[in-house]
């Protein structure tokens, strides 16, 4: 059986992951060892970790896949700009040279990187790679799949059908006309960062009324009832330009664009809740004729678009699949899993193991961690002071009181998680219960914008008594409504409320999780893939009757999730948290010695 090394690069989020007799062993983004947000460049650093993680060096990796084909996605742009010329020139003048002198030549490229190597290179097309890395995963034997994204080589959506060893596309929406890019060019001109941002505007859709709905899909958007739509490329500058929307888009949308870290209007609020409303339609649209075109029972996501939770959760209770499974790592990091699946089922002809329980992604703890023994000599190294428990049950304990102290806590344990989620490996938790947990998180410890919502993890054998909903989420992509049972009605003033205003009214008994509409993105947490989170949520549920935690990542804002004891120390003494679970290891701020340096996380990382 063979070894494979997947690889995504050269365009955003690049990553490495090795398979090997089918199994993903590792899997790692390069923006976490660079400390570089969305770091583009050859996955040096993930790639190394892969081939530790396994043992073995570059010669025993028997392929190398590459995630999408360059020169079909140099013959797009040619015809992109062609198709404008002579708009664009400054756009063409700007890609081209980079084109020319490596990515034209990633074959190349990739060989000069891959120094000891000896094997075979391959490529898959961008959305191959996508359909393969959402269905050899999933714990199906045969499931239709869709993929939804910005662009990859030609295609910005596809569908298809999974059985067994074989995974093939049917048929593709063709760029400009694309979902992705819509949803981005929303993120742009209601100031957020494209490729970035896109989860904000998701977040902010909830404070608004959808009136532009009609607006979009009377100008902007024809959807056919198949899902099938074309963009009126008009209002949209992406293809000549160097920002996503022209004058059009302004007049239409009632001024220009929101300027990043400007106030937000109830303007933006509105153009939030419409784009996200028209993009669940199209989704729901796409699924109800891939469900009749298929005919399959279960349906497998994947592609940036498959992030968009909200629209996740409505799918799974609104459309036509009885089960969906979404790949953790939907964007372009996934695409290195998808290649190399699709080599050792594809290529190679090897059948699939059906996971029984759970699915092939092993909760996607995938990346690497740390021994006690390296984390206490950092320790040392930077003079902290901490107290070791060597016993399971006495740090559980000590965390959990932390917690139910209302204590936000760094808690970085295991392996880290392969995606853009943290799922209990590196993340920073709280007490859900509490009024100001969500204020304090967001400006205190995040820095980031005050309306933003956080996730609940909740043990598994309790969604149901909380959630209503009751199938596993163990990635963190299902929005679903609180229990009734669980809110709080709104007064007759608290409804005549608008826009942020919402924010500061408590929605459920769990209010830090609970956003305005009184939806909750889940995280179900399960003792097999997970025992140490589950067990610390087991004993704050002990101690407190509530069996979910406050669970963000762990970084600030524009900061990669962190990766090594020392980026969560930094971290943990660069913001207001209380307490750093690192390990067999308990920190507590109020012990710790002036960090000693006047670094400004502000100017090190780029805000998103």
């Amino acid at each position: 059986m063979a070894t494979i090394l997947g690889l995504s690069a050269y365009y955003h989020d690049s990553a490495a992951c090795l398979v090997r007799d089918g199994e993903l062993v590792a899997a790692a983004q390069e923006e976490r060892f660079t400390r570089k947000k969305h770091d583009s460049s050859y996955p040096a650093n993930a790639v190394a970790y892969c081939l530790r993680e396994a043992g073995i060096g570059l010669a025993d990796v028997e392929y190398v896949g590459f995630y999408d084909k360059p020169l079909l996605k140099f013959e797009r742009l040619l015809e992109q700009y062609l198709g404008v010329a002579p708009k664009g020139l400054k756009s063409f003048l700007m890609a081209m040279p980079v084109w020319l002198k490596d990515k034209l030549f990633t074959r190349k490229m990739l060989l000069k990187e891959l120094d000891g190597f000896d094997g075979d290179v391959l490529f898959t097309e961008h959305h191959e790679s996508h359909a393969a890395s959402a269905f050899y995963p999933s714990p199906f034997v045969e499931a239709a799949i869709l993929t939804m994204d910005g662009v990859g080589e030609w295609a910005t959506s596809s569908y298809g059908v999974g059985r067994g060893k074989d995974c093939e596309l049917l048929a593709e929406i063709h760029y400009p006309h694309s979902l992705g890019m819509l949803y981005s060019a929303f993120t742009y001109y209601t100031g957020f960062k494209v490729n970035s941002g896109e989860y904000k505007v998701m977040g902010l859709a909830p404070y608004g009324q959808p009136r532009f709905v009609d607006r979009i899909l009377d100008n902007v958007l024809e959807l056919k009832d198949d899902g099938s739509f074309k963009l009126d490329m008009q209002y949209f500058n992406y293809l000549e330009g160097l920002t996503m929307t022209g004058p059009k888009f302004d007049d239409l949308f009632e001024g220009p664009p929101r300027k990043s870290e400007s106030t937000l209007t109830q303007r933006e609020m509105d153009l939030a809740a419409s784009i996200q409303v028209v993009t669940e339609e199209v989704v729901l649209r796409m699924a109800r004729h891939v469900h009749k075109e298929t005919g399959m029972e279960n349906l497998c996501l994947a592609g940036g678009v498959a992030l968009n939770c909200v629209g996740n959760g409505r799918l799974l209770r609104e459309g036509p699949f009885r089960r969906i499974w979404i790949q953790p790592a939907a964007g372009d990091a996934g695409g290195a899993v998808g290649v190399a699946l699709a080599i050792h089922h594809k290529v190679l002809g090897n059948d699939r193991r059906v996971y029984s329980e759970g699915d092939g992604m092993h909760g996607s703890y995938l990346g690497p961690q740390d021994a006690d023994a390296d984390i206490e000599a950092f320790l040392k190294s930077v003079g902290a002071v901490y107290e070791r428990h060597d016993g399971e049950d006495a740090l559980i304990d000590a965390a959990a009181h932390l917690l139910a102290d209302e204590k936000v806590v760094g808690w970085h344990q295991g392996r880290m998680e392969f995606g853009p989620r943290a799922l209990g490996g590196r993340s920073i938790l709280g007490d859900p219960r509490s009024t100001k947990m969500q204020s304090i998180m967001n400006l205190k410890i995040k820095y980031r914008e005050s309306f933003r919502p956080f996730a609940p993890s909740v043990l598994r054998e309790h969604l149901a008594d909380w959630f209503e909903i009751n199938v596993d989420s163990p990635y963190m992509l299902l929005v679903a409504p609180v229990r009734s049972d669980k809110r709080i009605a709104m007064t007759a003033e608290q409804e005549k409320l608008f826009g942020i205003e919402k924010l500061n009214v408590p929605r459920s008994t769990l209010p830090a999780v609970t956003h305005v509409d009184y939806s909750a993105r889940i995280q179900t947490v399960h003792r097999e893939t997970n025992p140490r989170y589950h067990a610390l949520i087991s004993r704050f549920h002990a101690l407190t009757g509530c069996p979910v935690v406050v669970n963000t990542s762990f970084n600030v804002r524009g900061e990669p999730i962190v990766c090594t004891p020392k980026d969560s120390w930094l971290c943990f003494m660069r913001t207001e948290m209380d307490a750093l679970v690192v390990g067999s290891f308990v920190l507590r701020k109020e012990q710790q010695p002036a960090l000693g340096d006047d670094v400004d996380w502000k100017t090190q990382f780029e805000l998103d």
